[in-house]
């Protein structure tokens, strides 16, 4: 069975790091899962969900490590 539309990445930067880029009120952990699934998928073990939609930058960043 082939999924047409199967992985979309928002960001993936120098082929090492993906990113997931939201505009959301509050991340849920359905996001995190989704950024596991990318990294597991792509083989890449580092992802950032980053949500545009807070005061501060810094605020709006989530480290997500594959382990």
């Amino acid at each position: 069975m082939q999924i047409d539309a199967a992985l979309r990445l928002d960001l993936l930067v120098n082929s090492l790091v993906i990113v997931e880029l939201k505009a959301v009120e509050k991340t849920i952990p359905l996001y995190e899962a989704q950024v596991l699934s990318y990294l597991r998928l792509m083989k890449k073990l580092l992802g950032f969900i980053i949500n545009f939609n807070v005061p501060l930058i810094k605020d709006g960043i989530k480290r997500i490590i594959l382990s």
